[in-house]
């Protein structure tokens, strides 16, 4: 891994000024704006997006539902909030190399635009969100943004994901409603010129489109690539598509592999195509009314790559388009223009300015020195000034953040590579007699945290009532920290440490405990800071979950082999369950499942724990030879072999839309109710079904050898049942039970059956 110094160098190397001039040229060639629709972030069909944009100009936003706070997490832990905070920070970064404008209709943690889990019904999913609720955000993005046309990603089929449904059925409403002006809405309305839906499937690992795509009207040819950049659009998709790493995105797209992208028009008030998703509709600056700045600025890009000849006709057409009037239907055309014109502008002319805080996470009161590189290029002069947001004061080459101010949100709804968030930099450079003005953003942006703030060492605990120990310690950092406790309970604070005391004969339940700083509400902040994408923040209420229940353990010595996509060793160690951690080194000794009877393989941990796989002949034999195997769900691409991964065939089926249950309360049949899964150390009966999260299962089995018995059946509403959730085997003198019940995730949230479950398949061989 690189350090700071040296990941400026290289991102500075791996991206020369003169490939950053072209793509600045690219919006310059069009005024047709195009919307892309989807569900998540990742959504997005970037590599279309990348031919449109590079190829043919044409500029480029994406309005995306939820942050993907509810889908899994192939780089690490974030989960709920956290995962959408760090997704919509990916997500930023994946349309910066599309110089797209990116919009979220879910606008807060709290919204009930989520990601809430994966559905298999777009009615469902309406439901949940809020069909009101959705068209009146989707309203107010359509009449900012003011694209010619909308193309959701996906069909509303059934076989496809509940939300993509949601999304292309309100793409159809949003319409009319952002074009009347009785809709409530402050902004102007807007006139969509065009709906296209995808004239492709989407069925793939995931979904299974039921109905066959409508005809194609016209193709977007995206099989070829960029001559100067030396990319085809497909490698450019991926350039973006790559920074969506929590989800595993970045293919590489061989020679002969690109793809061209039918589309379908569902609906035009501007007549049929002859060819081009751009055909009928204003193409340039010349068709709104300004043909001499057009004109300019094409004998700006034809001079390319004569910088010097650049700046000065660039600051000539800027002139011509501050100067030009335009019909306000088109105001928004002449402003994206404007922004594009400046910024390349200042490229040409060797203007560069970065500026950097001294430091990244800030408590309000904060004063932050600002540091500054400025290069002028062959500009007259640069003139630098820093714009902040409410809260903030710049104060020459510092920020001063008052005592008051809101920390950062963390669910930003609306991103412009072109207009970055403040804090950012203000560079006027004058040129050729003309001021040419354009924000960039910081280095590294200002978070500012929020007070008071607290540090929990654990945000949920498990208290097992089996067990004599009536305590739950805690780390604890907060001044004047205090939890407020039901009746009952006490708390002893020694230092930053806190031991919680229940009483003598708790009921079971769930208890949400409140930390308080000197009488406030305190907030846990987390700054997240992977390589990929800029820093961002999450935070909320400092709050310890406390469940108290009752489990009894299992018997045996328990090693995990996770893979950092799960916390199920601590939430089992939590229950007072012995388990140990085998490292790498641990698995790279002679005998390393010799003295274990129960070994646990966590979620993907097949694909992302390398030093697992020289060792799956190993464990399978040693699985023979009387040990217990347990292994959580895994996808089939995560190097899931079903004849040599499991110790016997196992296949996970696919597309995964048809072998999971999306309902946490589905009904759950037991199909051998006298298996020991069911009876002990737990008897487990149907209220251990309660409570469930999220959902009951995903990556379900499709098929299995016969030395297999299959211990359960569930159903989603209105489809065939699935056996292949939990399958137990005898295999040699030991067993193996592949367990595809979402159970890491409901330890995760407390839920006691879940607990009493693991504890029973943890113990099958019973500590023999």
């Amino acid at each position: 891994m690189s350090n700071a110094v040296q990941s400026r160098i290289l991102s500075e190397a791996g991206d020369p000024l003169i490939a950053r001039v072209w793509r600045a040229m690219a919006g310059l060639r069009s005024v047709v704006g195009f919307m892309n629709t989807g569900a998540h972030p990742d959504d997005e069909t970037s590599a279309m997006l990348a031919a449109l944009w590079l190829r043919d100009g044409v500029n480029l936003s994406y309005a995306c539902s939820t942050r993907g706070e509810g889908g899994q997490n192939d780089i690490g832990t974030e989960a709920g909030p956290a995962l959408g905070a760090l997704r919509t920070a990916e997500m930023e970064r994946a349309c910066d190399v599309l110089d797209m404008v990116m919009y979220w209709h879910g606008q807060s943690p709290d919204d009930t635009i989520t990601d809430f889990r994966f559905s298999k019904s777009g009615k469902e999913t309406m439901g949940i969100w809020g069909r009101e609720r959705l068209l009146q955000r989707f309203v107010e993005i359509v009449r900012t943004e003011r694209p010619d046309i909308l193309c959701p990603t996906f069909l509303d089929i059934p076989g496809q994901h509940g939300h993509h449904r949601a999304m292309t059925e309100a793409a159809h409403a949003v319409i009319d409603l952002a074009a009347d002006p009785d809709f409530p809405c402050d902004l102007p309305v807007w006139q969509v010129s065009k709906l296209y839906l995808p004239a492709f499937s989407g069925a793939g690992g995931a979904y299974d489109d039921e109905v066959p795509p409508p005809p194609a009207t016209l193709t977007v040819a995206a099989k070829g690539g960029d001559e100067m950049l030396g990319m085809s659009y497909e490698r450019i998709g991926q350039w973006s598509r790559q920074f969506h790493r929590t989800q595993g995105m970045g293919r590489w797209f061989a020679p002969g592999d690109e793809r061209d992208w039918p589309l379908h028009l569902a609906w035009s008030r501007v007549g049929e195509d002859a060819g081009a998703v751009t055909d009928n509709l204003p193409q340039t600056l010349a068709d709104i009314g300004l043909p001499d700045a057009q004109s300019k600025i094409d004998e700006m890009l034809a001079a390319f790559p004569n910088f010097a000849a650049m700046a000065r006709l660039g600051a000539e057409a800027f002139q011509l388009l501050t100067n030009g009037k335009v019909a306000e239907e088109h105001s928004h055309r002449v402003t994206r223009k404007r922004q594009q014109l400046a910024r390349l502008v200042q490229l040409v002319a060797g203007v560069s300015v970065r500026a950097r805080p001294e430091q990244i996470a800030v408590s309000p009161g904060a004063s932050v020195p600002i540091s500054f590189e400025v290069r002028e290029g062959i500009s007259e002069s640069v003139d630098v000034s820093l714009e902040v947001p409410d809260g903030m004061t710049a104060t020459g080459d510092s920020i001063k953040v008052s005592a008051d101010a809101a920390p950062t949100d963390p669910y930003p709804d609306t991103y412009a590579p072109l207009s970055p968030r403040a804090p950012a930099v203000r560079v006027v450079a004058r040129l050729h007699d003309t001021e040419i003005s354009a924000a960039v953003p910081m280095e590294e942006p200002l978070l500012v945290l929020p007070e008071p703030r607290a540090t929990l060492s654990r945000k949920r605990a498990f208290l097992n009532l089996s067990q004599p120990a009536r305590d739950v310690s805690l780390s604890v950092h907060a001044k004047g920290g205090a939890f407020d406790l039901p009746e009952g309970f006490e708390q002893r604070w020694e230092g930053d440490e806190v031991t919680l005391t229940v009483p003598d004969n708790p009921l079971e339940g769930m208890y949400d405990l409140p930390l308080k700083a000197d009488g406030k509400q305190a907030f846990e902040a987390q700054v997240l800071t992977h390589e990929h994408i800029r820093p961002t923040i999450t935070h909320s209420p400092a709050t310890l979950s406390l469940r108290l229940a009752e489990v009894a353990l299992p018997r045996g010595r328990i090693a995990y082999i996770g893979a950092g996509n799960d916390r199920i060793a601590p939430a089992l160690q939590a229950a007072g369950i012995e388990v140990t951690d085998l490292s790498d080194a641990d698995l790279a000794r002679a005998e390393p499942f010799a003295g274990f009877d129960t070994i646990l393989v966590g979620v993907f941990a097949h694909r992302f724990r390398p030093a697992l796989q020289p060792v799956v002949a190993t464990l399978n034999a040693w699985v023979k030879d009387g040990g217990t195997l347990v292994t959580l769900y895994h996808r089939p691409w995560d190097n899931w072999r079903p004849d040599t991964t499991p110790p016997a065939m196992i296949e996970i089926g696919q597309p995964s839309l048809r072998w999971r249950i999306t309902d946490a309360e589905a009904e759950v049949t037991v199909l051998a109710p006298e298996h020991r899964v069911f009876s002990g150390p737990n008897p487990i009966g149907p209220e251990d079904w309660n409570g469930w999260k999220k959902e009951r299962g995903l990556y379900f089995a499709k098929a299995w050898d016969a030395a297999y018995t299959p211990l359960l059946r569930m159903a989603d509403p209105d489809e065939q049942p699935l056996d292949g959730g939990l399958l137990v085997g005898e295999i040699g003198q030991g067993c193996h039970a592949h367990v595809a019940l979402n159970l890491h995730h409901q330890l995760e949230h407390l839920v006691p059956g879940a607990y009493r479950l693991m504890a029973n398949i943890l113990d099958l061989r019973g500590g023999e």
